[in-house]
């Protein structure tokens, strides 16, 4: 049994809402366990110019922590004039996910900005930012459907993101902070809803580990995955009758 009392394979509770943001194209507050994530999208009518004037779009992400967000006060990096390293991983993280389920050729030359801001950390907020980020951005897309703004849904799947491990020799899933900061291999997975992987990140912290563990973790990982896609398809159902595939 694990600190708070789940099972090994227990995802923590999850609480999503969406219209969090009544001024943004979509917007959610996805909750999971004590982990706490604000998650905006925008549509701008332009984009990067290594783009121009190929008349396709662009996704892109912001990824930041309020200074209380953690157990002591983090700065902000904007008051120290820099954005750290593991903030651009983040970001970067984030928009290559959402860039592999959506066919950017239907979007026409516009950004979606989406914005993900921590208000609570205990541990994988990375993931719960992804999971997030695609409901706001599936929500935008629903607007600028609505609005004329684009003719096709172009998403092509659903997607979402959860971190794995392993903690004295075993192996669980989505782990909070206590486990996290413990954990001899932390690992984030990203994966759509077809079951594909988006990307994989993990470490040993202190010894190698098996591929047979790897093989475990990843099938862990698409467990809780689907558990959250399942979430997301009960919430998105009025948009899309299903993403494009």
């Amino acid at each position: 049994m694990r600190t708070d009392g789940r099972k090994n394979d227990e995802m923590r509770n999850i609480k999503i809402t969406r219209d969090f943001i009544s001024t943004a194209e979509g917007s959610v507050l996805i909750e999971l366990g004590g982990t706490r994530v604000i998650c905006t999208a925008s549509i701008e009518d332009r984009v990067p110019p290594f783009l121009r004037d190929q008349n396709r779009g662009w996704i892109t992400a912001e990824y930041s922590m309020i200074p209380r967000a953690t157990q002591s006060r983090t700065s902000r990096e904007s008051s120290i004039g820099r954005v750290g390293g593991r903030t651009h991983e983040i970001q970067r993280i984030i928009g290559r996910s959402l860039r592999s389920v959506v066919d950017l050729n239907l979007t026409g030359q516009r950004t979606f900005w989406v914005d993900c801001d921590v208000i609570q950390a205990d541990g994988g907020t990375r993931t719960a930012a992804i999971t997030g980020a695609f409901i706001c951005l599936a929500d935008a897309m629903g607007y600028a459907l609505k609005n004329g703004i684009i003719e096709k849904n172009p998403i092509r799947d659903y997607l979402a993101a959860i971190s794995v491990g392993i903690v004295n020799n075993e192996v669980l899933l989505d782990l909070c902070y206590e486990e996290d900061s413990s954990a001899e291999v932390d690992m984030n997975i990203v994966m759509t809803g077809s079951g594909d992987v988006v990307e994989i990140q993990g470490t040993a912290e202190s010894k190698p580990f098996s591929t047979e563990k790897l093989n475990d973790l990843i099938a862990l990982a698409g467990k809780g995955i689907s558990e959250l896609i399942s979430k997301q398809k009960e919430m998105l159902e009025n948009i899309f009758s299903a993403p494009a595939r």
